[in-house]
């Protein structure tokens, strides 16, 4: 019994490793930068309180996504909960998500983004959601809609 709860407990503090490597950006306008910058695509998690988590938990939280995500993608979380935005940068987020078309959350968008003339231009590519199969499936999925396929 004590060799099963070790063996739970060192999983899940791998698992916890893995997702603090990620670096989301929290702010729409440093994200954008970064995306015209690198030329990366952006995927934003658009999240609050009370949620699944299964995304988040069975998804970002592999090194499957850290190391995918490193490579290709800007990420960006949008909480639409969180308390701590001034109400300016909530009504921005809460116009990116009716833009983007996302009705329900957590949903995730993928979508090239730019500056010019200082004006952000966000092209949507698709939207993605939560689905049984892993980081792996889920990845795939988004090379798909990434690749324009």
């Amino acid at each position: 019994m004590r060799q099963k709860l070790l063996i739970f407990l060192c999983i899940m503090g791998c698992s916890f490793l893995h997702s603090q490597n990620l670096v989301w950006k929290t702010n729409m306008v440093d994200a954008l930068k970064m995306c015209d910058e690198q030329r990366k695509p952006l995927l934003i998690f658009f999240t609050s309180s009370g949620i699944s988590q299964s995304i988040q938990n069975e998804v970002f939280a592999t090194r499957d996504f850290l190391d995918w995500s490193a490579k290709n993608i800007i990420l960006l979380k949008l909480d639409l909960s969180d308390a701590s935005l001034s109400a300016e940068e909530r009504e921005q987020n809460v116009k990116l998500k009716e833009a983007l078309g996302i009705e329900e959350l957590p949903k995730v968008c993928l979508a090239t983004a730019s500056i010019r003339r200082n004006k952000p231009m966000i092209n949507k590519l698709g939207l993605l959601d939560y689905k049984v199969g892993g980081a792996k499936r889920w990845i795939s999925d988004a090379k798909t809609i990434l690749n324009g396929d």
